[in-house]
Parts: structure tokens; sequence; C-alpha cells
């Protein structure tokens, strides 16, 4: 098979597990609402940029949740098995595209839930959303790329921590600046620097992941 077949097939079979079990996205789907909730009980009413700010801290630990899972099914004999029937960058660009759409599903639902229940107006909706979009696939690479890392030392969680922490964080400040904006009223002329940055974040850490990986399987 060539490389597009790989990862067709591969995306698949990770649809196929997840429609079967649907534990993880229950569980996330769960966590993402209740957290809402209990932030409205707190809260009530907030303004704009602490509204902004619970939304990216609730997205945040989704992503963790759900990323922190890529690789939990592929280890020991199962691991062997892929080794022999497909290439790694398959099997990571495979987990990206995969957990990107995940992301994309789960923040789009919690952005519906809450909105509906915190009811607090976007001065320009379709620039909020495109914040959304990349952060949810600049969520998906980085702890894609370290939960592949954190596989093989036994999908520890605390190197997953320390790995992702730098990333993250300068991740995390270009988001909140951007989607402020937006919630704010700003125009997309105005944030090109923004989004370039979360799109070069994005290229870098998938060229980082298609590199690295390969080595990291064979080990």
């Amino acid at each position: 098979m060539n490389l597009f077949t790989q990862v067709k097939t591969l995306i698949y079979k990770d649809v196929l597990l997840e429609w079967r079990s649907k534990y993880a996205i229950n569980s996330i789907l769960l966590y993402v609402v209740s957290t809402v909730f209990v932030c409205y009980q707190s809260f009530k009413s907030v303004d704009t940029s602490i509204w902004n700010t619970l939304f990216w801290i609730i997205l945040l630990f989704a992503a963790i949740n759900a990323m922190s899972r890529s690789f939990l099914q592929e280890t020991g004999n199962r691991q062997m098995y892929y080794y022999n029937l497909v290439s790694p960058l398959a099997i990571i660009l495979a987990k990206i595209i995969y957990n990107s759409f995940i992301m994309i599903l789960m923040a789009g639902i919690a952005f519906v839930v809450y909105n509906l229940i915190f009811r607090t107006p976007i001065g320009n909706l379709p620039v909020y959303l495109l914040s959304i979009l990349l952060g949810s696939i600049s969520f998906a690479t980085v702890f894609t790329m370290v939960a592949g890392i954190s596989a093989k030392a036994g999908n520890n969680s605390t190197i997953m921590a320390i790995l992702s922490f730098p990333v993250i964080i300068p991740l995390l400040i270009v988001l909140i600046k951007l989607s402020k904006s937006a919630a704010m009223g700003g125009l997309i002329a105005e944030n090109w620097g923004d989004i370039a940055v979360l799109l070069a974040i994005n290229v870098v850490t998938i060229a980082v992941s298609l590199l690295l990986f390969p080595y990291l399987w064979r080990d």
C-alpha cells in the first residue's frame, strides 16, 4: 500500500474503534458540558476577556484528556504488527489527522454549549471560529507528537506534561490574543501576524513529528 492508502486505512481503524466503544468521546463531552455548567454556576455573567480565557482553559484540558490516549492501544504486540505492515509516517499522520477531526468536533460542541449558556456577544464571529479551528488543529498536532514520545516511555503522563509545556504556553498566548481580538470585533487583516504564527506552529510541529517519530517507532 502507498502512504495515502495506509493513512486512510489507519484513520478508518481509529474511527471504527471509537465508534464501537464511544468511551473517549462520551467522557470528553461530559467533561466539557459539566465544566461549562460549573463555570456558569460560579460566575453567572463575565466580561468578554474572562469569557474568552475560560473557554480556552476548558478546551485545553479537554484536549489533554483526549490526546493523551492517542497511543494507548498501540503497545506491545500491536506495535510489532503495525511495524510489519505500515510506515511510521502513515501512523503519525493518521493520528494527527484523526485527532484534529476529534478536536474540531469537540471544540465546535464546546463553543455552541458555552455560548448558549453564557450568551456573550462576539464582535467578529468568522475570525473567532477561525481561531477555534486553528487552535484545535494546533492542540491536536502538539499533543499527538508529545503522546507519541510519551508512549515510548510507558505512556508517562509526567513526560507528556514536561514536553508539551514549552509549546503550549506560547500557543495559548497567541490563541487568546487572536480570539480576544475577534471577540472585540477585530478584523482578519488586523490579526494576520497571529494567524501566521499559529500556521507556523502547526507546520513546524508536523514536520518535527514526521522526522522524529520513525526513529521512535523503530526503537
